[in-house]
């Protein structure tokens, strides 16, 4: 089964037995971040210099990306220039949230749970339905980071969003971050993939950094 960045992002977050998410916050803007990047690679959009367009407005067949796709095309469509890609992972991060839980809940690899946090608030949880597809990415990442393994474009591509989102943690639950970090690093800045794609990691590693920055200084003040 084909997941896409989003998705995979999505499975390192949720808690298997309570299907919460942990690292909540960040995990929302990676799983934003991981519909951008799949949409770049698959050429659909472009991220570079801090602003993104959309390249191609064919369908991709992925009806998460496709969707997303849709409300860019629309969004950008109204303005006078590029927008900022700090603009648009404010504006549709949790909506991304929303939707990539959909889709795992569609595959059969989340159930959605209606539960009620101190007896009156109503929220809805998702616990694992199907851990194959979790079992083998994070054999996969482990694969990677900690054996070495040389990545593919799309392993390495996830890998600098969880880096750049700092969920170390989240992925790698019994390592602790100093030991993974400069591993991390070195993925982010290898030739693992053409200059338009790296370019476009780096650009939303830095919207993240951003948008991640003024979350905590709202949230503190």
């Amino acid at each position: 089964m084909t997941v896409t960045l989003a998705e995979e992002i999505m499975l390192l977050s949720l808690d298997d037995e309570s299907g919460a998410a942990k690292e909540k916050q960040s995990a929302a803007w990676a799983v934003a971040g991981g519909i951008l990047l799949d949409l770049v690679l698959a050429g659909r959009v472009a991220v570079d210099g801090g602003r993104l367009r959309v390249a191609d407005r064919t369908p991709t067949d992925v009806p998460l990306l496709d969707e997303r796709l849709r409300r860019i095309t629309e969004w950008a469509g109204r303005r006078s220039r590029a927008p900022k890609t700090t603009e648009w992972l404010t504006k549709d991060y949790a909506k991304a949230v929303k939707a990539t839980t959909e889709s795992l809940r569609g595959r059969g690899l989340v159930r959605a749970e209606q539960r009620r946090v101190m007896g009156l608030f109503p929220v809805t949880r998702y616990p694992e339905a199907d851990g194959s597809v979790e079992r083998e990415l994070r054999d996969r990442l482990r694969a990677v980071v900690l054996d070495g393994a040389e990545p593919d474009t799309r392993t390495a591509g996830l890998l600098a969003l969880v880096h750049g989102a700092k969920l170390h943690r989240v992925a790698f639950p019994d390592v602790p971050r100093k030991e993974i970090a400069p591993r991390l690093e070195e993925i982010t800045a290898g030739q693992w993939a053409s200059e338009d794609v790296r370019r476009a990691i780096r650009d939303m590693q830095a919207a993240m950094v951003v948008v991640m920055a003024a979350t905590v200084f709202t949230a503190a003040g």
